[in-house]
């Protein structure tokens, strides 16, 4: 039975959870959200508990025995060819970019130490996730001819803004985790998504909580971005009868007291929250959810997949369940991870990798300019670390399956 909370006694109690929030910092040194590793300061983990499809129905694990794999000597040679990646590296969702960026650099980094022939360099552009400045930063991206393929952008917003400039540059961009279903929409002939879209996840996640997780009623909230909107829409059309539209509400990004929505779940009683947004403001919901009834179990996606999200949640995020298109890391390459960049892989980090490994194979095969990449991508067929890479006429791939997290 859920119990009730005064809205006296909600108040007090969000006044000092958002104290000891305020007080939480953010570190990038943190445990990946994909390996089942210790979060950095919660003693947390999030570890993988099942690959689902749109059903909501468990789906056995691929082998990755069959990956392309970076670091394997090609025998090729070529001119010095540039990559590229943007998307957040600073501001409040930067570890979400950095976790692409350094999947990216590993795969780059053993292709040309395996193929000293063959030097592939990686640039890397700061957009802070803000569609404002991803269209400042991609100018400068299209206007370096030495850059033939992009990883990124890296969110949902900013690539909406930036689709038509890379586009009409005839420059290849591969997103690792940009989500949102309508971005393959957009007529646009240069755009690739590397992981499902939202249209995939939002029914798999809503049909396992309401199936497997017997869960009978939903609240969905949502951020103000097009990451957050089109998942939101996704999961609520999903869970049908079981998403309670009294309790359904809106956030907005940086915001940080959700006292208001809290008020309007704890009166609807319902079994699960389910929250369309980034990390940032994700934890502190779940502090505040937790501390006014704990009997409601918190479920996010993939924007809130990531150490930050229980290292700034702390305790209250144990027990949550985080969706998200990204397969955990395998041993090895979350091995060759830490060992790089002294932290263990994190979302996307897996796909970065499997991105830029398809990048630089084609590169190899000589296709060393815009228009040659752009087409090789585009026919592309085969296996990486996460998933099999196959490419529809609109960008979207040819198979897809999520995975269901959980906190413990």
């Amino acid at each position: 039975m859920h119990r009730r909370v005064t809205t006296a006694a909600l108040g007090a109690t969000l006044a000092a959870v958002l104290a000891v929030s305020a007080c939480s910092s953010k570190s990038t040194d943190s445990d990946s959200s994909s390996s089942g590793s210790a979060s950095a300061g919660s003693g947390l983990t999030i570890s993988a508990l099942a690959q689902i499809d749109t059903e909501g129905k468990e789906q056995p694990k691929a082998s990755d025995a069959e990956a392309l794999d970076p670091a394997s000597p090609s025998g090729q040679k070529c001119d010095p060819a540039t990559i590229a990646m943007a998307g957040a590296l600073t501001g409040a969702d930067a570890a979400l970019g950095i976790n692409i960026v350094d999947g990216a650099q590993l795969a780059v980094d053993q292709h040309n130490k395996a193929n000293p022939d063959c030097k592939i360099t990686l640039k890397r552009f700061d957009t802070e996730g803000d569609p404002q400045k991803a269209t400042q930063v991609a100018p400068t991206i299209t206007n370096d001819d030495s850059i033939i393929g992009l990883i990124g952008p890296a969110f949902s917003g900013e690539t909406k803004a930036t689709g038509g400039i890379f586009n009409q540059a005839g420059l290849v961009s591969v997103t690792a985790s940009a989500t949102n279903p309508t971005l393959t929409d957009n007529g646009w002939k240069t755009f690739y998504r590397g992981l499902a879209n939202d249209d995939i996840q939002g029914p798999a996640v809503a049909k396992y909580l309401t199936g497997a997780k017997g869960k009978k009623k939903v609240c969905v909230i949502k951020d103000d971005t097009d990451y957050g909107a089109g998942l939101a829409k996704a999961v609520t059309g999903a869970l049908g009868s079981a998403a309670d539209a009294d309790c359904s509400g809106d956030v907005k990004k940086g915001e940080r007291d959700f006292s208001a929505i809290i008020s309007k779940v704890t009166a609807a009683q319902p079994d699960a929250v389910f929250y369309a947004g980034y990390y940032a403001e994700a934890a502190p919901l779940a502090q505040q959810l937790k501390s006014a009834d704990s009997n409601v179990l918190f479920v996010s996606g993939d924007g809130a997949n990531d150490p930050q999200f229980t290292a700034q949640a702390g305790d209250s995020a144990k027990g949550a369940l985080l969706s998200c298109p990204c397969g955990p890391a395998p041993d090895k390459f979350a091995s060759d991870y830490k060992a790089a960049f002294n932290q263990p892989p994190g979302v996307y980090s897996v796909e970065a990798y499997d991105i830029a490994a398809i990048m630089m194979k084609g590169i190899e095969e000589g296709n060393n300019t815009r228009p040659k990449l752009l087409e090789y991508i585009s026919k592309y067929n085969g296996t990486g670390l996460a998933r099999k890479y196959s490419w529809t006429p609109k960008g979207e791939l040819t198979t897809s399956l999520i995975w269901v997290y959980e906190v413990k």
